[in-house]
């Protein structure tokens, strides 16, 4: 027996450490964290994801299917753990939902900018005032000479009506997404399908995260000119002081304050490593927001005592 102490000890040991890593990162334990939601934010949790699962073994999915409402939607019925999205959680998700204590957890800021095909822009359309895009919306606006532009038909690729982007944009022009008309535009999904098809079309016009219009000379952000005459481009810094008014924050989704996982996960993204990753795919970071854009219950639909932020 004296003989068999020194073998028990060390199996004693081996369980504890299996233990101790188990507790350290369950995720090898066989739990999956299940994320979906916005493709704006997609990026950034997509390579945050690669980090985790390469370093501490973490298993993730990140999907992008329903947009900012399936990443909403999937909190609220429970088929994720964490929603990704480019908008606040609304009353109505909160109706919806009433038994789920929805959570945003504010990860960066980004802007919505109106982009178009380069011959709109290279034609002469640089900046439009908030009744002009009202007037492109309604189709009373349907050539783009009637806005100082080429004479060529207005292409309006809409994105979908709950998409984070949609909703900040309808928000600008008519103060609340209720009032939004129906509009027969073709519509798109996520932001890659946006701007290739920007790209292919002569005369095209869609909403789009600024940071995807950067790098492409085939599709160019319009500034916006504001009922003061001000003209305003979607740029960083007008972004983070809310100068451009279609600035919105990306929020991480979670029923209740996020634990396990979802924890590990998040507090990763807040951290510094995890800011530069909003930096490096064309976001503000939390750190580069003033007292004003810092603050995203400042945007449309935001909820009184929605959580932490």
């Amino acid at each position: 027996m004296e003989t068999d102490r020194p073998l028990l000890a060390a199996l004693r040991l081996a369980l504890s450490t299996w233990l101790v890593a188990g507790l350290a990162f369950p995720a090898l334990a066989g739990d999956v964290l299940r994320i979906n939601g916005s493709t704006t934010v997609n990026l950034v949790a997509a390579e945050a994801a690669e980090v985790l699962r390469a370093e501490k073994g973490m298993r993730i999915t990140v999907d992008t299917q329903g947009g900012s409402s399936g990443g909403i939607s999937g909190v609220g019925d429970g088929s994720i753990d964490i929603g990704m999205s480019s908008k606040p959680v609304s009353d109505d998700d909160r109706r919806k939902y009433p038994k789920v204590r929805f959570v945003e957890t504010h990860l960066g800021e980004d802007g919505v900018a109106l982009v178009v095909s380069a011959d709109v822009y290279d034609g002469g359309v640089k900046a439009l005032t908030k009744a002009q895009v009202k007037g492109l919306y309604e189709s009373k606006v349907t050539n783009w000479k009637q806005v100082g532009g080429p004479d060529r038909k207005i292409v309006f690729f809409n994105k979908e009506p709950g998409r984070g982007t949609w909703e900040v944009f309808v928000h600008w022009v008519y103060g609340n997404a209720k009032l939004a008309p129906e509009v027969s535009f073709p519509e798109v999904g996520g932001n890659e399908e946006t701007r290739n098809k920007v790209v292919a079309t002569k005369g095209a016009m869609s909403q789009l995260s600024s940071s995807w219009a950067e790098g492409n000379p085939r599709i160019r952000p319009l500034a916006l000119k504001l009922d003061d005459g001000t003209v305003v481009a979607p740029t960083p810094a007008n972004i983070a002081s809310r100068r451009y008014p279609m600035a919105r924050p990306l929020f991480f989704i979670t029923n209740g304050p996020p634990t396990g996982l979802a924890k590990a996960y998040i507090e990763f993204v807040l951290s510094s490593r995890g800011q530069e990753l909003v930096k490096k795919h064309g976001y503000l970071r939390l750190a580069d927001l003033g007292p004003a854009g810092g603050d995203p219950r400042g945007v449309p639909e935001a909820s009184p005592g929605a959580g932490p932020k």
